[in-house]
């Protein structure tokens, strides 16, 4: 199992509660909370992360505007994922 956290200081400013206002697509494994409220991405390993991350890019590309908070909840999601050094290593080998 994979737990990746996203960091509440990227431009969304995501938290679990602001999650659960938008349809973001989740994991296969699902997103989690933290006890300080901030989200938990779960996947199996780490090609499913990638997979994962290509789908959003791919959702992000479908809303309308770069200044939607879907849009940045997606991006900061993304980076989440990129910045985890277990990908990195996965992407790497």
């Amino acid at each position: 199992m994979l737990r990746i956290e996203v960091s509440p200081d990227g431009p969304s400013h995501l938290t679990f509660s602001g999650l659960e206002k938008y349809n973001i697509p989740a994991p296969d494994d699902g997103f989690d909370s933290e006890i300080n409220g901030r989200v938990v991405l779960q996947f199996e390993d780490e090609q499913e992360a990638v997979d994962y991350s290509n789908r959003l890019d791919k959702y992000a590309e479908s809303l309308s505007g770069q200044n939607l908070p879907e849009y940045l909840i997606v991006r900061d999601i993304i980076h989440a994922i990129s910045d985890d050094e277990f990908v990195q290593a996965y992407i790497q080998s």
